[in-house]
């Protein structure tokens, strides 16, 4: 049984470490901080489509750059109203880089400075919040590596 335990976590920590996210997580936990960039766009025209126009851009000219390890971009959530909610902001855009360098990369990027010249003419205000970030050891297998890890199982 013990083996059988030990055979299981051993599959499950294989598919982890060949998942590519999980390796940018290895990667810069070997050495480089990542560097997590939140931007929090007002916009003058906050209209519904307005606010979905923005966020089209972000995924269109802000996601799938190099050394980008997570991308979200989204309006901000209405029903979310206690006293500590910051609600000065239509639009937030979310991104985690391998590393400063990375984020470097990606700021004189031709797809990011075309997001900027393309928008900006909407943006009231914009604030930008970056940090360093710690790898999270809440990593969750995707449907595809649960069932390897299955059929992984099965054949034992």
């Amino acid at each position: 049984m013990n083996r059988q335990v030990s055979w299981f976590a051993g599959v499950v920590f294989a598919l982890y470490l060949s998942n590519p996210v999980s390796q940018s997580l290895c990667a810069a936990a070997e050495g480089e901080k990542m560097l997590s960039h939140d931007v929090y766009f007002s916009l003058t025209d906050n209209s519904p489509q307005a606010k979905e126009t923005l966020v089209a851009a972000c995924k269109k000219y802000l996601s799938g750059h190099p050394g980008t390890i997570w991308f979200a971009a989204g309006p901000l959530g209405e029903e979310f109203q206690r006293d500590v909610n910051d609600r000065d902001f239509d639009v937030a855009l979310h991104l985690v880089f391998k590393n400063k360098a990375a984020h470097d990369q990606y700021a004189t990027a031709e797809r990011h400075l075309k997001f900027i010249e393309e928008n900006k003419a909407n943006w009231k205000k914009v604030r930008v919040f970056d940090s360093y970030v710690a790898v999270s050891s809440h990593m969750e297998l995707t449907e595809d590596q649960r069932e390897r890890v299955k059929a992984a199982a099965a054949e034992k």
